[in-house]
């Protein structure tokens, strides 16, 4: 198993689909590190030299904000919007949806179980 950016990738799958098991990488980035590394985009991750895993590596490392350093630096945005108590921060806060959807009907992602309310019924 290769470990890059602290996550083992799978060796039995192609190079593009195993970089997106990391954390901010998806399959447009994995591929323009594919591109930029000269790797052909059908070989498999068990086939990579230790070389090659290497420069995945350190190319990931210099170019890309990844894993921990995203997640904290989302997390803190999400923080910064709910300290300056703008509308998005309230929402966060309450645990509503953030970005302007219905909550009358649906929204159960963000609002969790539904609760009955007693004496409803009539």
């Amino acid at each position: 198993m290769a470990r890059i950016a602290g996550v083992n990738i799978p060796t039995n799958k192609r190079v593009i689909i195993a970089l997106t098991y990391i954390h901010g990488i998806g399959p447009f980035k994995a591929r323009q590190i594919v591109d930029k590394l000269g790797i052909d985009v059908t070989r498999r991750v068990s086939d990579l030299s230790d070389q090659e895993v290497l420069q995945i590596r350190e190319t990931i490392d210099a170019e890309h904000t990844v894993e921990g350093d995203l997640r904290r630096e989302t997390a803190m945005n999400i923080k910064r919007l709910m300290d300056l108590a703008c509308y998005r921060g309230l929402r966060h806060r309450k645990g509503l949806p953030v970005r302007g959807q219905r909550t009358h009907t649906n929204a159960r992602t963000r609002k969790g179980k539904a609760k009955p309310i007693a004496g409803k019924k009539k």
